[in-house]
């Protein structure tokens, strides 16, 4: 028995580590943060700035993990670098909820 403890202690012990849980998202809230976003990116995610990528219908993870790549310098970029210094985890997700929340059209052409 002890053994076999011992033989599921090992196991666990190199099992990664679970990552911290991720506050609840409130896509409301994101789109009132998004308004400084909105000048480069627009309210409704599509980019209004020719150097800026569209975020509208991006999965929540994907933008998640690129602001904090921003914030914590790993992705550089003058202006987003600036933008996302400021943000709590609490806002990156927001932010994520609410561009994640926008649904793409497209529209083929006549």
């Amino acid at each position: 028995m002890l053994r076999y403890l011992a033989g599921v202690a090992g196991f666990l012990a190199i099992l990664p580590a679970m990552p911290a849980p991720v506050a609840a998202a409130d896509a409301a809230a994101g789109k009132t943060k998004a308004a400084k976003c909105s000048v480069c990116h627009g309210l409704d995610g599509l980019a209004k700035n020719p150097d800026a990528p569209n975020l509208a219908g991006d999965s929540a993870n994907y933008i998640r993990k690129q602001l904090g790549a921003y914030r914590s310098g790993e992705r550089k970029d003058p202006q987003m670098s600036i933008m996302a210094k400021g943000l709590s985890d609490d806002d990156i997700a927001d932010l994520a909820a609410w561009y994640s929340s926008l649904k793409v059209t497209v529209e083929m052409p006549k």
